[in-house]
This record gives structure tokens, C-alpha cells and sequence, in this order.
């Protein structure tokens, strides 16, 4: 067994967005990891792990199939990705953090220290496609795994290998990387918090993370987007804007600020905070446009519910009839069904890959 820092190896892959520092490897984003191809018979890797409230989990995928998911520990120590494998095959193996990241936590980190293998590393291919998804909890894969009663909001729950990132991705040979926060919106969160939503910090490797400990890790360095240019950015975000209208006003009890999203008596969205929504998604089409000048833009909505699909396809006039920006989008996701229900009242596996399907056809079609 030989043990190698992250930078002495040639053909480490990395996935999700990092500060350009490799020692350690921080892990940020839901499906953030590393991917090797190893010719040998045995493979470690050595995290550190910390965390508050919500412990990171970790998945491992060998030849794309999932072999392993666990809850990780606090601490430093070496995991077995695999042993007694046939030496002279070579196996492709990719180690992905399962939970997002999560703003609610500021000690919740996972890093990767040093790889040990018994063999050799040969190149992994490039990908033909790069995805970035933007989005929620649905982006998070929360509810994607446990039976459909459970309702704690604990990080058990979420997955990123079982989500329609992972397997639109798969679908179409895509590298992609995921940006998202469970209850987060693109103008305020579901409880009608204004500095909840995604855009606010696009721009920042991590932005939303709190502590000291992710601010050395680089996690609030801005993102170096020239590295990683993708062919298409999917934005699946309006579930929690669409929320705030039904929640009371939120208010910070330090600075008396406030904010709500109001419902008519009827029911009805009002319609000046309507088109506060509708004047965020436009802006976040512009601002997803300067960082990413050559992506298709794809604002995917649907799983669960459909509210503010009116006013996604009027933001997203708004923007190329003020941009002249033709390469912009709007495409309905399958609801989510009784029969295709996760945990916590989140699209399950079945819906995952139902929107999966139909989200690949239609952005195979503009590639």
C-alpha cells in the first residue's frame, strides 16, 4: 500500500466546486467528490469530519454502481472504499458527499486528507457535457431515500446519488455540480426570509456556509468560474417562493427588518410581490448569463407543484426580450404522486427518475 496526498496524483478527478487548494480536499456541495480509476486490489481514503447538529454522509460508487453509504463520525480516520477486488481490472470509483451543505450547521465540514491504494491510477475520461444544477431541497435530494412516514429533519435523509442530478446526469455522460439549500428560494426562503435565496451567493465557492472553520477552507472565496464552464445550467428553484405566500411574515427580531409574500383573500398571489418573484428570476438569468456566457439556460420547475409556472414564463420573457438572450428556457417537471413520494413529504426515488427521464430528452435536445 502506497499513500498519496490529493496533489501527487496525476489523474485525481474533482467534482464540485473547491478553492483551487487540495491540501485538504474540502467536500462543499451535495455530490461534491472525488473520482479515480485504480488498477489494484484495495483502496482507502482518509477524511476529517466535523459537524454541530447534521453529520455529513458519504456515498461510494464502483463501475456507477452505489456499493456504500454511511453516516461519518467525527474525527480523522482512514475508510476502505474496497479490498479483495480482482488486482488487474480497473475499477472506476467515485467517493461523493450525500448532504448538502448545510448554512444551518457552521462546524459541519468534510474533508479528504490522502488516498491509499495497492496499485496504479490511469486516466479517468473527460465527460463530453458539463450540467450545474441550481436549486432546493428537491436539488438536495432530500427525501429521496427512507420511507415516506419519516418526517425529521435530520441529514439521514438526503441523497445525492439517488437524486435527478446524478441521474440526468448519468443519462447524458455529463460531469455537473450541484448548488443548492433545502427551504431556499430565488427571492426568499419558505418562511419569507429575504436572505435565504441561492443568488445571493452565486458567486462565492460556498457563500452560504457559516464559521471559521469553512472560511479556511475557502468556502466565501469567490469562484473561480473561468475553471469549470458549464454547457448547461438547470435552475430548479420557485418551490419555497411559492411557499412564502401561504407562511407568516418573517422578521429579525436584532434589526426589526421584515418581509412577506401576501396572499389576496381569494387566494390569489398579490400581485406587486409577484412580480418582486418574477423581477429575482429575471435578474438570476442575467447573473447565471455573465458567469456563464456559452450555457443553455434551463429554468426546470414542477416536482412538486406548479403555482408559479406563469410567472416563470413571464420572468423568463421579461429577460430576453430585455436581453436578447435566446439560449434561456422554461420546462415543466412531472409532479410528484402519491405513489411517487419520498420521506418528509419530498419526491422519493421513483420521482427522481420520472423527472430525470423527461429532463434528459428535452436538454439532450438542445445539445
Amino acid at each position: 500500500m502506497k499513500e498519496y496526498k490529493p496533489e501527487e496524483i496525476k489523474y485525481l478527478k474533482i467534482h464540485g466546486r473547491t478553492a483551487g487548494g487540495t491540501a485538504p480536499l474540502p467536500l462543499f456541495w451535495t455530490g461534491s467528490g472525488i473520482e479515480l480509476n485504480v488498477k489494484g486490489s484495495e483502496l482507502w481514503i482518509e477524511v476529517e469530519v466535523d459537524y454541530g447538529l447534521y453529520e455529513p454522509w458519504l456515498g461510494v460508487l464502483i463501475n456507477s454502481a452505489k456499493v456504500s453509504r454511511q453516516m461519518l463520525n467525527k474525527g480523522r480516520y482512514w475508510l476502505c472504499l474496497f479490498r479483495g477486488m480482482n488486482e488487474n481490472t480497473v475499477k472506476n470509483v467515485r467517493v461523493i458527499r450525500e448532504v448538502q451543505a448545510m448554512n444551518g450547521d457552521p462546524e459541519c465540514s468534510l474533508v479528504i486528507h490522502s488516498v491509499r491504494a495497492d496499485g496504479e491510477f490511469l486516466p479517468v475520461k473527460e465527460r463530453p457535457v458539463k450540467i450545474e444544477f441550481i436549486g432546493d431541497s428537491i436539488t438536495s435530494g432530500e427525501g429521496a431515500v427512507g420511507a415516506r412516514e419519516e418526517e425529521d429533519w435530520i441529514s439521514m435523509w438526503f441523497s445525492a446519488a439517488d437524486n435527478y442530478t446524478a441521474l440526468t446526469a448519468r443519462e447524458l455522460n455529463a460531469d455537473y455540480r450541484v448548488i443548492s439549500q433545502s427551504g431556499w428560494g430565488v427571492l426568499t426562503s419558505w418562511d419569507n426570509n429575504p436572505d435565504c435565496n441561492l443568488p445571493k451567493y452565486y458567486e462565492k465557492v460556498c457563500g452560504l456556509l457559516t464559521g471559521e472553520k469553512n472560511e479556511k477552507l475557502g468556502a466565501l472565496k469567490e469562484n473561480d468560474f473561468s475553471a469549470w464552464q458549464p454547457d448547461i445550467v438547470v435552475v430548479n428553484l420557485g418551490t419555497n417562493d411559492s411557499s412564502a405566500f401561504n407562511t407568516p411574515e418573517w422578521k429579525d427580531e436584532a434589526t426589526g427588518r421584515h418581509h412577506k409574500q401576501r396572499s389576496n383573500s381569494d387566494g390569489t398571489f398579490n400581485e406587486e410581490d409577484l412580480k418582486a418573484f418574477e423581477e429575482a428570476v429575471s435578474n438570476f438569468f442575467s447573473k447565471i448569463r455573465k458567469y456563464n456566457p456559452k450555457a443553455h439556460i434551463v429554468w426546470a420547475y414542477g416536482m412538486l407543484g406548479n403555482s408559479m409556472m406563469p410567472a416563470l414564463f413571464r420572468a423568463a420573457d421579461a429577460y430576453q426580450r430585455k436581453s436578447g438572450d435566446r439560449k434561456v428556457s422554461v420546462f415543466q417537471l412531472p409532479n410528484t404522486t402519491d405513489k411517487t413520494i419520498g420521506s418528509r413529504s419530498h419526491p422519493g426515488i421513483l420521482s427522481h427518475e420520472k423527472a430525470a427521464e423527461e429532463l434528459s430528452v428535452y436538454l439532450r435536445s438542445l445539445l
